[in-house]
């Protein structure tokens, strides 16, 4: 036992449920609920049988007694709870601890949330200390930043109704073989692939005899659309060799025909940039048509790619 701490180690549910209630403690927290078994149940641990009537139980002991239970679950490499996925659907939240091995920092998102918002996330960074809080994620990810160089544009992306701003990089050359490579970490590879064909299909740039390596510094992972015109803005920026100002930001989905379309919650993100020092916001027209005009800011409002492309030159 340290100070409030109790440990007990143990993996019969039958057990622990005695101890929970002789103990009255506030928090329990099961680590993890694929080790942990009912005698009455014939299947052996981690079956789906024994995770249903094991988080049944806990549920019924939180309810009952007014404990918070955490229940502590294994994840795939592919980022999602390893067996059965009942284990989601009976419990009142869901969060997903994420982050990469060589990455400072840790992501805390809410994925189901029966008495709040989902998709909120926490930011947090791995110090001698522990886990400490990133009270301001978008200064934290754009730090480091290089000066006047090419193929690096800042995007603004939404987790929940959080905007968290971060750097696109791209790095274009000329391909050495017949076919090109393509590489994305920390975005969707097929997107890539996708924004290179608009821009070689609208804008007649010839990206089939490129290369193109697309990251999002930080280790971040970000799907979201609203990146697509950053995305763009840096694979040209990149190309041509020619740096995009510092203090501009740019956001917006890009569609097969090389329109730039609307973002949910412009405003939010226009004023994260203002925050944190930006000048000028390269965004959807749509979107500017129905934002409050701000003089702290100048907002450039996009109907295409070409466009956009014309207000980096």
């Amino acid at each position: 036992m340290t100070g409030n701490l109790k440990f007990f180690c143990e993996t019969s549910l039958d057990i622990i449920e005695e101890t929970i209630r002789e103990e009255k403690p506030e928090v329990v927290i099961i680590d993890s609920i694929q080790t942990m078994y009912r005698e009455e149940i014939a299947s052996s641990p981690g079956s789906v049988s024994q995770v249903r009537e094991s988080t049944n139980l806990l549920m019924q002991i939180a309810k009952g007694t007014g404990i918070a239970v955490f229940i502590v679950g294994h994840v795939t490499k592919e980022g999602v709870v390893a067996g059965p996925r009942v284990l989601e659907h009976m419990v009142d939240t869901v969060l997903y601890f994420e982050g990469d091995r060589s990455a400072a920092y840790r992501i805390l998102r809410g994925v189901k949330n029966r008495f709040g918002s989902t998709n909120e996330i926490g930011v947090f960074e791995m110090r001698e200390s522990g886990l400490c809080e990133v009270k301001n994620p978008s200064e934290y990810m754009l730090s480091g930043r290089p000066e006047d160089a090419s193929g690096a544009v800042v995007a603004c992306s939404m987790e929940g109704t959080r905007p968290i701003l971060l750097e696109v990089q791209a790095l274009v050359t000329t391909t050495n073989f017949g076919m090109p490579r393509r590489t994305a970490a920390g975005t969707d590879y097929n997107r890539v692939n996708l924004l290179m064909a608009v821009l070689e299909k609208r804008c007649h740039y010839e990206m089939s005899r490129y290369d193109a390596y697309v990251n999002i510094a930080g280790g971040m992972r970000m799907n979201e659309p609203a990146l697509d015109l950053a995305i763009v803005m840096a694979l040209i920026s990149s190309l041509k060799d020619r740096p995009v100002s510092q203090k501009t930001i740019i956001f917006g989905e890009v569609g097969l025909s090389g329109e730039v379309r609307a973002v949910s919650m412009a405003e939010q993100r226009v004023s994260e940039a203002v925050k944190l020092g930006f000048d000028t916001c390269i965004l959807p027209e749509i979107c500017l048509e129905k934002m409050k005009r701000t003089e702290k800011i100048r907002l450039i409002g996009v109907k295409n790619v070409r466009e956009a492309i014309a207000a980096i030159s």
